[in-house]
């Protein structure tokens, strides 16, 4: 029998909860409360499925996003999100149909870029993603950090730290990630559902546990970071507390915000360990300590791919801290933002648009995602291989380009 891919409907969307659940290997059990929670907030037109007769066999929704770029600006994204194939369907090409359909609708559309979170890293540089940030996770040991747990939780910079609630993040929280957003490249914008989401006040599949909040405020009262973390109760068999604080999301738009956050977070009573959650590749966590040996790396993993379906926009919405211009000779197996493209920039601005003259360097589309937010080195993508370099020192030039002081990350998996 042929498997139908197409949009689900209202009535379906309870089964297609369900399979999304069997993809990802949770309990299939979907409540009602669960989809009445849910279905306002899904585009039923971008929520697609496979049906092999009348099973869901397959699963994929996407939404519109917005994504920071270089220099605080922001680019209309095809956020693509919840992708699964049951196991009785894999390797029939239903994923290809599925992306192809979306890809195709998100270039008509106008969006500049489509992005997604991979579960596994082999699979979407197919279609065209290349790995545009990446993320880090510490543990801390507390004990060796070297820091004085009787000053760390009061800043020595005339700001405060106040315990607080998740009413009062869901009102604060939106302006200080926005802020976010406005220095570092590849932040995703936050819905007020992903706010209803992250602090509790949506339907949850898994049991919720409340986090605790703190914000920190600068000597003039302004909010510049908080945190929400959990903790653990555990003790040893001498009576010593073992117990870990788990940071579930930690926004710091200044130094001094991030400085006072994980000192605080180090300076808990009975805490031994800070699990620090998904960090930017070069967050200062580990410099923040007197003994930098006291933080260990745990996981350093790709986080936001994206897929590059308008080049000018994506070229021209970035800044630059040098004067120069390329000729890019960009391959798109897919036809969607192929071509030859001349991209002159500097501090003042850029522009980019096709041309026909000789290119400086040639690559795949999945590469330009990569470069465009200023994570990757051309240099080093040529010497493996995946930019070719065809006028001496192209490379070169296009790192001094590209390049960021600040690495890309992006907090949320979606």
């Amino acid at each position: 029998m042929t498997v139908d891919v197409r949009a689900v409907t209202e009535s379906e969307f309870p089964d297609w909860q369900r399979a999304l659940r069997t993809g990802f290997l949770r309990p299939p059990v979907v409540t009602d409360e669960e989809v009445a929670d849910r279905l306002p907030h899904v585009d039923l037109a971008r929520t697609l499925g496979a049906f092999d007769g009348d099973r869901l066999v397959a699963t994929f929704r996407s939404f519109r996003q917005e994504v920071s770029t270089v220099g605080g600006g922001s680019l209309t994204a095809d956020a693509i999100t919840q992708v699964t194939v049951s196991p009785t369907h894999r390797r029939r090409g239903l994923l290809s149909r599925m992306m192809t359909a979306d890809l195709a609708a998100a270039k008509e559309r106008g969006d500049a870029i489509a992005t997604l979170i991979a579960a596994e890293y082999p699979i979407y540089g197919r279609y065209g993603f290349g790995p545009a940030s990446w993320c880090s996770e510490w543990s801390v040991d507390v004990r060796r950090t070297g820091l004085d747990p009787r000053r760390s939780g009061r800043p020595e910079d005339g700001g405060r730290i106040d315990l607080t609630d998740a009413d009062e993040i869901r009102k604060i929280g939106p302006g200080t990630h926005g802020r976010l957003a406005g220095v570092r490249a590849g932040v995703t914008h936050r819905s007020p559902r992903d706010w209803d989401n992250g602090t509790g006040r949506s339907v949850q599949s898994d049991p919720w546990r409340e986090p605790y909040y703190a914000v920190y405020r600068s000597e003039s009262g302004e909010v510049e970071g908080f945190v929400a973390y959990t903790a653990d109760d555990k003790w040893d068999d001498a009576k010593q507390p073992m117990n870990t604080a788990t940071v579930r999301d930690l926004v710091a738009v200044t130094p001094a915000a991030e400085r006072a956050l994980w000192h605080y977070l180090c300076s808990v009573d009975w805490i031994s360990t800070v699990r620090s959650g998904y960090r930017a590749p070069d967050d200062t966590l580990p410099l923040l300590l007197p003994d930098p040996r006291a933080a260990k790396l745990l996981t350093y993993a790709d986080m936001l791919w994206v897929r590059v379906l308008d080049v000018v926009r994506v070229l021209e919405g970035r800044t630059y801290p040098v004067t120069d211009g390329l000729v890019l000779d960009l391959r798109d197996g897919d036809g969607f933002a192929g071509g030859r493209y001349r991209l002159d920039a500097s501090p003042a601005g850029a522009s980019c648009a096709r041309t026909g003259e000789s290119a400086d360097l040639a690559l795949d589309i999945a590469e330009l995602g990569v470069l465009a937010f200023g994570d990757e080195s051309a240099v080093r993508l040529a010497r493996l291989g995946r930019v070719e370099e065809l006028t001496a020192g192209a490379a070169a030039r296009a790192d001094l380009l590209f390049r960021t002081p600040l690495r890309p990350f992006s907090p949320d998996i979606f």
